[in-house]
């Protein structure tokens, strides 16, 4: 009789606690005896997690921020590597957070215990050289973007596309009506969500360029409603600010990003994890991102890819136009997004395409493969 798995996990951050308790979840419904230990948050914890220290001493957002913390950083990875070298679970699993997990990874591939990364990082746009790191501390990698997986298989990395949690989750045809009457707009009144980012630097670079291309767009349209859902009372602060003066009709949201991209005909949209969520919704969308002209000149150094946002680079194609840095003005947001309203099904059959392949059940495709790293059946 085979003795019970203990699975080692550490997430860094809310999304990846997320992540980590829908796996705990699909391996407890395989193996109902299983143990978990590492770090996660309350979610993982309601799943079992015994977790060595409180998830929040590792969400540090920045450079500088992460340089006053650095030496308590590497002193609790010290203690967690030597305290998961003593109690030799069957497997350890890294969830995101890859600047401190991976190097967890690697020490403990080298002690005899087995390794998988949960979420790629974006080693396939730059530092590519992060790879061999990977390829000699991880047995498997668990992507939740398929062209990640083949980005792993061309560079020797045992990989398994698993699927986006998000794709599982939000329905393929998602209740624009049900969610305007939510909200108190009217059934034909053209909405258009407004997510300038979820940080204070994106919100200071984008807030008044979304709210300038917003000001146009109503000249143009008048009867034309916003939605901007602020990510933290943080940012609503800063949105409001940033709308003194203005007389725009603008509906703020305390999170509820959802519930904005499904009632809204279109967004216009900072570069990042969102672009997701406002494919998966099937809402057209004009991608902007602004930085520091410092980081931009380096970055367009550094990145490999010829896309940034997530629906182009999934696409493999220019599915959703990109306006960054200095061609993201007003005038040529509005002039792009204007259209987009009336009619945007060239972009959204290209949405539900994409959404039907990253919709492969996540949590229960990351258990599987798991199980089969360490040569235990799914037991279901």
């Amino acid at each position: 009789m085979t003795s019970p798995l203990c699975i080692a996990l550490v997430a860094g951050e809310a999304s990846g606690d997320i992540l980590g308790s829908g796996l705990m979840r699909a391996l407890k419904v395989r193996h109902p005896d299983i143990r978990f230990i590492g770090v996660g948050g309350p979610l993982m914890e309601a799943e079992g997690m015994q977790s060595s220290f409180p998830m929040e001493r590792l969400s540090v957002m920045g450079l500088v921020e992460v340089l006053g913390r650095l030496r308590e950083l590497l002193a609790r990875r010290k203690l967690l590597v030597q305290t998961l070298i003593n109690e030799k679970p069957d497997v350890f699993i890294g969830i995101d957070a890859p600047d401190f997990t991976l190097n967890i990874e690697l020490q403990l591939r080298r002690a005899g215990i087995k390794t998988v990364h949960y979420v790629s990082p974006s080693v396939w746009a730059w530092r590519q050289k992060r790879v061999l790191k990977i390829r000699e501390g991880c047995d498997l990698m668990l992507t939740l973007l398929p062209f990640e997986a083949r980005f792993y298989e061309e560079q020797g990395v045992p990989v398994r596309f698993v699927g986006h949690p998000l794709a599982d989750t939000i329905p393929l045809d998602s209740d624009r009506s049900g969610a305007r009457a939510g909200l108190g707009f009217a059934a034909d009144a053209p909405v258009v969500a407004l997510m300038p980012g979820s940080r204070g630097g994106e919100v200071g670079r984008l807030g008044g360029l979304f709210f300038d291309t917003a000001e146009l767009l109503l000249a143009r349209r008048p009867g034309l409603r916003f939605v901007l859902p602020c990510a933290s009372p943080q940012r609503r602060a800063q949105v409001e600010q940033l709308l003194q003066g203005r007389d725009l009709p603008v509906t703020l949201l305390d999170g509820q990003s959802h519930v904005a991209l499904a009632a809204c005909d279109a967004v216009l949209i900072a570069s990042g994890t969102a672009t997701l969520e406002a494919l998966l919704y099937k809402r057209p969308m004009v991608v902007a991102y602004r930085l520091a002209p410092l980081t931009f000149w380096i970055l367009k150094r550094m990145v490999k890819s010829p896309y940034v946002s997530l629906p182009n680079l999934l696409a493999q194609r220019l599915l959703v136009p990109e306006l960054l840095q200095d061609d993201a003005t007003p005038e040529a947001l509005a002039r792009t997004l204007l259209p987009l309203i009336e009619d945007g099904r060239e972009q959204t059959a290209g949405f539900d395409a994409i959404h039907r392949i990253l919709r492969r059940d996540a949590s229960n495709q990351a258990a599987d493969a798991v199980l089969s790293l360490l040569g235990r059946s799914p037991s279901l």
